[in-house]
């Protein structure tokens, strides 16, 4: 696994004539294994990573990603995208939270999150969509801070020469856990053919520290929301199940209501796959 994936990185930096590598470090799972990755087929001095935070990221994620780019000795600069965010005028949605303690945050978050729990699946409508007015402002709000973060790498990438490198992993991109024109925009996807306990099992062989191979992972959508409490499922079974489905085997031996589950996130996913650049001629 980790031989083919250096050989595809080695391959690609040099067919498609990139000097290096930007990456953006969010202090997850995703962009540490990259990282790992990208340590080990390119000379540090031509890997330049950046962390990206603004107004709601949590303070322990920024944390996080230094302590990984330090951990793999590689340079970094944090930017924080707050002021351009705010110039799309999207934290005019909310109150101001400046000064609001994190857990309070997590609280307001989560508790809007629940109050559409009990009218279906929010990360349903927030694929298919829903006629909500307050749902659809919070997809705005969140999706801009992606895309922002996007350009800004493209900037930094292009100036250099550096390829853009992304951390989606099959199992969000088979569920359509990515925003379209964020973080799913990039030049090179070393880790899109592999599900996310895949990918936890590759950062163990890359040496990321334990402490962000522990952590929850997160879609970054509202504050303190993690990936499993968006999927109601674990990674375990829904990497068990979403295999399965993709490769056709027998399912009788799953959970009937987990199946189910994980067939709409599937359905989900290839929905949001779907709907890009549609044009009339197909």
């Amino acid at each position: 696994m980790l031989k083919r994936i250096e050989e595809f990185l080695k391959n690609f930096f040099k067919e498609y004539r990139f000097s290096g590598a930007v990456l953006g470090v969010s202090g997850g799972v995703d962009s540490a294994v990259v990282l790992g990755l990208l340590v080990r087929v390119l000379e540090k001095s031509r890997i330049k990573c950046f962390i990206l935070p603004e107004r709601d990221s949590p303070r322990d994620s920024i944390k996080d990603a230094k302590f990984v780019c330090e951990h793999f000795n590689v340079d970094y600069e944090v930017k924080n995208i707050s002021r351009i965010v705010r110039k799309f005028g999207v934290y005019k949605y909310y109150p101001p939270a400046l000064f609001v303690p994190f857990k309070i945050k997590e609280r307001y978050a989560k508790s809007r999150w629940n109050k559409y729990k009990n009218e279906g699946n929010p990360f349903e409508f927030d694929v298919l969509g829903i006629e909500d007015e307050e749902f659809l402002k919070g997809i705005s709000y969140y999706r801009i801070k992606h895309r922002v973060r996007m350009v800004y790498l493209y900037k930094e990438a292009e100036k250099r020469n550096y390829a853009v490198v992304g951390t989606t992993n099959k199992t969000e991109f088979l569920t359509g856990l990515y925003v379209k024109w964020g973080d799913d925009s990039t030049d090179v996807e070393p880790l899109l053919h592999l599900y996310k306990t895949e990918v936890y099992k590759l950062g163990e062989i890359l040496n990321v520290p334990e402490r962000i191979l522990e952590k929850p992972a997160s879609p970054d959508l509202i504050p303190g929301l993690s990936d499993e409490e968006v999927f109601e499922l674990d990674y375990p079974i829904l990497d068990r199940i979403l295999k399965k489905i993709v490769e056709n085997k027998d399912l009788s031996d799953e959970d009937p209501e987990k199946v189910k589950k994980v067939k709409k996130l599937y359905e989900i996913g290839k929905f949001r796959n779907k709907v890009r650049n549609i044009s009339i001629e197909g």
